[in-house]
């Protein structure tokens, strides 16, 4: 299998709180990856550190995406070089359609013009796969959108980016059952071969809609457990108590 994410003996803090401490993970190119924890365990700081978000410091460690370690990277560069996270909470932007904000996002990544007709009969296409208002692509970027929606939309902006992998930060929070089957749906069109999904959660619910192959317990910045969908379960049932020092 060829790596495309390799975390190794990665610490890190917030303001001077150590979060992260040594942990390792390795994501290859085809597979789908959970981690879930309590809340509190680090699963949204590893999110942010990999994508080199300046509120978070990495005290050592080191981050290599294709072989390349991306440790100093500024978070544009990770980004361009596929790397895409939703957010937990995405944020309301006036002043930008969705679709001009896809356009844009689109033409840095690929430093290359965007066919425009071409690329909104691809953005139409995936609304209508995720079963979205197709007037929302139009609407100002989350603005006056509904949680789900908003949800939808970061699927909607991985599929359009088409990322090398992307890590989805509890993008089934706060969402219904048919929400949470649209964006597993937007996930299973999303991967392939090629690609890799990191998904953060701290429940199951998305789980039963996806095919996983490995899920990672994380308590107080460390990888304590992996396992496969099964861990999953055994988590639903009997929680985290077992994990806490």
């Amino acid at each position: 299998m060829e790596k495309l994410l390799e975390i190794k003996d990665l610490y890190a803090n917030v303001g001077e709180k150590e979060i992260l401490k040594g942990l390792n993970l390795t994501i290859n190119k085809g597979e789908v990856h959970v981690v879930m924890g309590p809340n509190g365990a680090g699963k949204s700081t590893l999110a942010n550190v990999i994508f080199n978000n300046p509120a978070y410091t990495k005290v050592s460690g080191s981050v290599e995406f294709e072989g390349e370690n991306i440790n100093d990277l500024s978070v544009d560069k990770i980004a361009k070089k596929g790397v895409f996270m939703s957010f937990q909470s995405p944020e309301e932007i006036p002043g930008i359609s969705t679709f001009n904000f896809l356009k844009f996002a689109k033409g840095k990544i690929t430093d290359k013009p965007v066919k425009v007709f071409e690329f909104k009969k691809q953005v139409e296409g995936f609304t209508e796969e995720l079963n979205m208002n197709p007037k929302l692509i139009e609407r100002n970027l989350n603005v006056g959108f509904s949680g789900g929606e908003k949800k939808k939309n970061e699927i909607l902006q991985m599929l359009a980016l088409n990322p090398k992998l992307a890590i989805l930060d509890e993008t089934d929070s706060g969402l219904d059952v048919d929400a949470i089957k649209t964006v597993s749906k937007g996930i299973e069109m999303y991967k392939n071969d090629e690609n890799a999904v990191l998904i953060i959660t701290h429940n199951t619910r998305i789980l039963k809609h996806l095919k996983v192959d490995f899920v990672h317990v994380l308590v107080d910045g460390r990888i304590v457990k992996t396992g496969m969908g099964e861990l999953a379960t055994e988590i639903e049932e009997n929680g985290y108590k077992e994990y806490n020092a």
